[in-house]
């Protein structure tokens, strides 16, 4: 039986994450990675040079812009809510990537994804962050690891430390939410086998996203979004006045999209 947004949410209140099981199909996850190994093969992605994003580990950053397959992601009826619990109705995509974890990796330092928010801790969630497990994630083959409960923590660990941590196995086709000041990291990979897995962050209405959505994507591909994805992009406004343009939206301005309207703080308080 599935469980209910609360459930989850209660989860990441206590612990700081939950995990939604078996959240899509396997037929959707093998056609993602498909699709990320043409990417990978046609932009010539190669592993980085530092340990947080791994020498061994294969990325490929702004998926919204690679395809309609990825469309669905941020939209997920079953994720979106969490989401919108922990953080509102008004948040934003941070960014969409992908992570696959190749054999021989090592563990990647344990961190927070708020850490660079210069605020006090323990503090309300301006980051909520999920993990697409497009293949099993165990223990083995390093599925995220996480510290349960450290989103209440007065601090952020040491960069390059390994505190006590959980792996967060879970089935392919099941996504980890988490919020945005759990101390967590993606596990070593033991096997001989990729793990991959889909990084879609999320973050408050007033937070600038990680990845720049309104200009990494093109406007023509925009345009024909789902007006609600292209409101987590960025084409909508934050409380009736973070981000607009002359007092419009910028879906409204940029894009002539009547239906990305969001009257103005102003006018609703008179």
């Amino acid at each position: 039986m599935q469980r209910t947004t609360e459930e989850h949410l209660a989860d990441i209140t206590r612990d700081g994450y939950t995990i939604v099981h078996r959240a899509f199909s396997p037929e959707l996850a093998d056609r993602m990675v498909d699709e990320l190994e043409r990417l990978e093969a046609e932009s010539g992605v190669v592993p980085s040079a530092n340990s947080f994003e791994g020498r061994a580990t294969w990325r490929v950053y702004n998926l919204l812009a690679r395809g309609e397959l990825f469309w669905g992601v941020p939209l997920h009826p079953a994720v979106l809510p969490i989401v919108e619990g922990v953080l509102d109705r008004e948040c934003l995509i941070s960014s969409l990537s992908s992570i696959a974890i190749g054999g021989g990796e090592v563990a990647q330092p344990i961190h927070a994804d708020d850490a660079l928010h210069p605020i006090a801790r323990p503090h309300p969630a301006t980051v909520c962050n999920s993990m697409w497990a497009l293949t099993d994630f165990t223990e083995e083959n390093g599925a995220t690891r996480v510290v349960p409960g450290s989103h209440q923590a007065d601090h952020t660990p040491s960069y390059g430390t390994h505190p006590r941590s959980v792996a967060a196995e879970m089935p392919k086709g099941s996504i980890l939410v988490w919020h945005g000041s759990l101390w967590h990291g993606g596990g070593a990979n033991l096997t001989e086998r990729r793990r991959y897995g889909l990084a879609m962050n999320y973050g408050a209405g007033w937070i600038r996203q990680q990845e720049n959505q309104q200009l990494g994507i093109p406007l023509d591909t925009i345009r024909r979004f789902p007006p609600r994805l292209a409101e987590l992009c960025g084409f909508g406004t934050y409380r009736g006045l973070v981000g607009h343009i002359d007092r419009q939206t910028p879906g409204e301005l940029i894009l002539g999209d009547d239906r990305l309207h969001n009257q103005m703080l102003w006018d609703r308080v008179g």
